[in-house]
């Protein structure tokens, strides 16, 4: 029996189809948090001037920290986006997947991966028995739209990190799979190179991480989804381990 004998058994491929995806409802925190949010950043600043949220993201609860995300002037992805992308999926997921930044699609509708590669996505999560917004949460290492949908400079990738890291202590996953590099390098703080670094269990914090390809990625590289699908299994193996631990 071959290999892809043996995925086809599995529920797992060899080849993703791409299909129209179950729209998700989208998380209710971003509607209506610009006016939440003069609650909670300082006002009268000269524009194009960073400013900070009132209250330390590492103290905000959910609704806080949609209204500060909305509203975040930190670095200057907030000048050029419609509209800030926290995240969308179960609050109390077990499985919690991280991402570059919004693409233009996801700007304009506020939730992540949403055009082709958040198809990809879904259909990378059904392969494995999830579904988006099913004990799944999705998040992107920075909140708003890079111009051009060029990758986060570090500085715009720093801005973000305390709201990440906020939503990543409020949803307390048993498992954060990092899709693609800037993903990575944001939740390890070190240099990554993917390659290296798949295949390998990392840790966050006591909280088991796992490095994968970025489905924008894959769909440029189609050789590398076998690459993919093997981290596909690696993770559900690091779940199955971790509840029953």
């Amino acid at each position: 029996m071959t290999r892809n004998d043996i995925l086809r058994e599995m529920g797992l491929g060899p080849v993703w189809r791409l299909r129209t995806a179950t729209p998700a409802t989208p998380v209710a925190e971003v509607a209506a948090a610009s006016t939440a949010a003069a609650e909670h950043l300082p006002q009268n600043v000269p524009a194009g001037e960073p400013v900070a949220p009132a209250i330390a993201p590492a103290a905000m609860d959910w609704d806080e920290l949609a209204a500060a995300v909305a509203a975040c002037r930190q670095c200057r992805l907030g000048e050029t986006r419609k509209q800030a992308v926290l995240g969308v999926g179960d609050r109390h997921a077990d499985w919690l997947f991280v991402g570059e930044g919004p693409g233009a699609e996801e700007d304009e509708r506020g939730e992540p991966f949403v055009g082709q590669a958040g198809k990809l996505l879904d259909s990378m999560l059904a392969a494995i028995g999830l579904k988006r917004g099913n004990d799944v949460y999705i998040a992107n290492a920075v909140k708003c739209r890079p111009p051009g949908n060029r990758t986060p400079e570090p500085e715009e990738a720093a801005a973000c990190w305390p709201y990440l890291e906020r939503q990543i202590e409020l949803i307390r996953p048993k498992l954060i799979v990092a899709l693609g590099r800037p993903a990575a390098q944001t939740l390890l703080q070190t240099e990554v190179k993917i390659a290296a670094a798949r295949g390998r269990l990392h840790d966050y914090r006591g909280i088991p991480l796992i490095v994968t390809y970025h489905p924008a990625y894959l769909l440029r590289t189609l050789p590398d989804k076998a690459l993919a699908w093997e981290d596909l299994c690696f993770m559900k193996r690091t779940m199955q381990a971790s509840r029953a631990g």
